[in-house]
């Protein structure tokens, strides 16, 4: 008797485990798990700006569906969706680096049971425009007649080649003689470049400006400089040019090493750049290399 009264117990406790194993399955929308783990996966900032909108267009594409797994199918279906929004290769990649961020962790968090493959999409190289000399000179004396402190950044920005963030952030203690150190950058890479005599001279704060501030730069934000830009950027004649955002004095800086016959690993280590392949997009500018090949091809 207490033998068949044992098995039903053993019985009745399977069946209440099972129960309780079906009713923890859980499904989540993109935009809670967003919710969930934004603050762990993304430091605040333009980029966290940029990966709220990201998920937020996701989950409209997905109809706010709730999953526990994310299937290759949804990924497929999601990635044509977004391509039938006009979206190109470049900006599906960034979308999707967000999303597979996202969906890693929920995974790692035992959220969602099964993680589909994230393919890159082949990306065109798009042309890349940098400032020539002249135009650099016209758009910086319409930046120094608005704001000193913008001017003084700029000329920092095009000679070292630093994002600008970067720039606003540095302290006065990363600034040491000749050389300059970024700390806080994107690839998580702390790096020590030296500097121009002209950038040196945009981090000397005279004494008769009163007390310093926290860095050289400090008294600026990235949408006040950003305002300054746009406003000389259209004085000088630029204003229809997209391409000429704050962002394009990198790209200068890096022409012009490249263009003067600094190595490409060089430029990759002035740059910060987490991967070789981000710096290759310059490489064809060093058509010095090429030269020797026309001696040869001649016929003489």
């Amino acid at each position: 008797m207490s033998g068949h009264h044992s098995a039903a117990l053993m019985t009745n406790c399977k069946v209440t485990y099972n129960f309780s194993t079906i009713k923890e399955v859980k499904s989540f929308r993109v935009l809670e798990l967003f919710s969930q783990y934004k603050d762990i996966l993304w430091d605040d900032g333009k980029h966290k700006y940029n990966v709220s909108s990201f998920i937020g267009e996701i989950d409209e594409v997905l109809l706010g569906e709730r999953f526990s797994a994310f299937s290759q199918e949804t990924l497929d279906g999601l990635i044509g969706s977004l391509r039938q929004r006009g979206n190109s290769n470049a900006t599906i990649n960034r979308k999707m680096a967000a999303l597979s961020k996202l969906l890693r962790k929920a995974y790692k968090m035992g959220d969602i049971h099964s993680l589909p493959e994230f393919r890159r999409q082949k990306e065109r190289a798009g042309r890349i425009r940098f400032l020539e000399l002249e135009e650099e000179d016209r758009l910086f004396a319409a930046i120094k007649a608005k704001s000193e402190d913008a001017y003084r950044l700029s000329v920092f920005l095009v000679d070292s080649g630093c994002r600008l963030g970067e720039a606003i952030g540095l302290i006065w203690n990363d600034i040491q003689d000749t050389r300059v150190s970024f700390w806080i950058t994107k690839s998580g890479r702390s790096r020590t470049i030296p500097l121009t005599a002209r950038a040196r001279e945009t981090t000397k704060w005279p004494a008769d400006r009163g007390p310093r501030p926290k860095g050289p730069f400090a008294m600026l934000t990235q949408p006040q400089y950003r305002a300054i830009w746009n406003e000389a950027k259209a004085e000088v004649g630029l204003g229809a040019d997209d391409q000429v955002v704050p962002h394009i004095l990198r790209h200068t800086c890096a022409s012009r090493l490249v263009q003067g016959g600094i190595d490409i690993r060089r430029v990759q280590m002035w740059l910060g750049h987490q991967t070789l392949s981000m710096t290759m997009r310059y490489a064809h500018l060093a058509t010095n290399d090429l030269d020797r090949c026309v001696v040869v091809l001649e016929r003489h």
